[in-house]
């Protein structure tokens, strides 16, 4: 057995903050409700993304919930905004600081801007520095939010050795947004290693691990109450540098995305198998 469940999380609204859930039913689409809804800016018609920190890193100040079919999203102050509110984009537009419509649908040739990670953390978050436009969701199915893959995943043995080696002591899962955390026991950059082989969770769902996650500014970022955090990101860049799949250049990467090839329920404690080959 590869490990257990340690923790299901969701976030309803892209870069934002999102929570932790007991049980879920996954489909090819992920975590219901998972990046159901994004921000887009209307000059750019670009999706806000904190991958871009100078624009929007405060979108990590606002956490959304699922209740009822509607997302409720907590502003920095505590105060509540509905998706279902007829003024929610002028009430998001005054919290970003920029012009934004929130949206269930993906623009046409949707696409983010991604922050050059080393510029970032030369020059601070604050600065203007290079991006690369991205258009994301390529591995997962239309009309999703998703940056790659429809799952992502991080192992307990990935964070405890990336804690080990921070000069905080401490890897908070929150800084890099996965959808499972694998506990495991031992401390390792592990994760890597499942890419291209399937994982059985529970009784009946089945991903396939097709890449590494390649690491952005956003781990380095303030998480709501989390501090800001470079050695984050410094730690993998000098210890946990790895192409995403074969072909790629090697990054610093925590996690792993992943495709569902079979359907079902997960909960804390499923037990996590990696399946023989084909």
């Amino acid at each position: 057995m590869l490990g257990t469940v340690g923790a299901l999380w969701r976030y309803p609204v892209k870069s934002m903050l999102g929570g932790q859930v007991a049980a879920a039913a996954v489909t090819v689409r992920g975590l219901p409700g998972d990046r159901g809804l994004a921000v887009v800016d209307r000059e750019t018609g670009r999706i806000a993304s904190a991958k871009a920190p100078r624009l929007w890193r405060s979108l990590l100040g606002c956490s959304a919930a699922l209740v009822d079919g509607a997302v409720r999203i907590t502003g920095p102050d505590g105060k509540e905004l509905w998706s279902t509110d007829p003024g929610i984009d002028q009430a998001l537009s005054a919290l970003l600081g920029r012009a934004v419509t929130l949206t269930g649908t993906p623009p046409p040739g949707a696409a983010l801007d991604r922050s050059r990670p080393g510029q970032v953390l030369r020059r601070g978050s604050d600065a203007e520095v290079e991006a690369d436009v991205v258009r994301f969701g390529s591995a997962s199915p239309a009309g999703t939010f998703f940056d790659f893959a429809p799952l992502h995943l991080v192992s307990t043995s990935t964070l405890d050795r990336l804690a080990a080696l921070s000069p905080r002591g401490v890897a908070e899962a929150e800084r890099f947004r996965p959808n499972i955390v694998i506990e495991r026991a031992g401390a390792g950059f592990v994760d890597h290693e499942w890419v291209g082989r399937d994982l059985r969770i529970g009784d009946r769902l089945t991903l396939r691990v097709i890449a590494a996650t390649p690491r952005c500014a956003v781990p380095t970022l303030a998480h709501g109450g989390l501090p800001p955090d470079t050695a984050a990101l410094r730690t993998l860049a000098r210890h946990n540098r790895v192409p995403a799949m074969a072909g790629s250049d090697p990054a610093p990467s925590a996690g792993i995305y992943a495709q569902v090839l079979s359907p079902g329920m997960i909960r804390p404690g499923d037990s996590i198998r990696v399946l023989p080959p084909a």
